[in-house]
């Protein structure tokens, strides 16, 4: 009960015009808001995606031999979308989770993957734990290091948007995460 009211308390601050409390207090309900707990209003009025993304994972795993031994890529997009696809009543949080946290570490990181914020490493941490998730269901065997590959591709938008001329073919960009280090349990 007490968590709870906590609970609406942190969210009621967070959604309010700024004050003095919310100011004070803002790293605290930060820290309970995000990622989890996030509000926007884009489940009423979603902004519709404009580039497709494949998101894969490979391992890199220390033999007994201490040679380094790297896995093939495992697409982690393609679990979520037979999770969905093969489901009468997938959850918002198989469809989006891998989605919204790749946009999140996006939009704190840009384009040189280093964390300049503690939100930032949160969002690093949150997306790795994800990835490391999935692997782990897949893939036996314990491995050290996870790396991600994100391949973007621009969605082509209706032909009356696009007039009478044909669109030019959008380039795909892939992206490859460095290593990131992981413990025997994963994380």
């Amino acid at each position: 009960m007490t968590t709870a009211l906590v609970h609406v308390l942190l969210v009621f601050l967070y959604v309010a015009p700024s004050n003095q409390i919310s100011q004070r207090y803002s790293k605290q309900i930060n820290a309970w808001i995000y990622p989890f707990f996030e509000q926007n209003w884009r489940l009423f009025a979603p902004n519709p995606e404009s580039v497709s993304r494949q998101i894969s994972a490979r391992t890199e795993a220390t033999s007994s031999n201490g040679s380094k031994q790297v896995s093939d890529w495992f697409d982690l997009t393609a679990v979520d979308s037979a999770d969905v696809e093969h489901n009468i009543f997938p959850s918002h949080t198989t469809q989006n989770m891998l989605r919204r946290a790749w946009t999140s570490y996006l939009e704190t990181h840009g384009g040189d993957d280093r964390s300049y914020s503690a939100r930032a490493a949160m969002f690093q941490k949150y997306l790795r734990n994800i990835a490391v998730e999935r692997v782990s269901a897949h893939q036996p065997g314990p491995f050290q290091a996870i790396q991600l590959r994100v391949t973007t591709q621009p969605i082509a938008g209706s032909p009356q948007a696009r007039g009478p001329y044909p669109a030019a073919k959008a380039p795909v960009e892939t992206r490859y995460l460095p290593l990131w280090k992981v413990t025997p349990n994963g994380n």
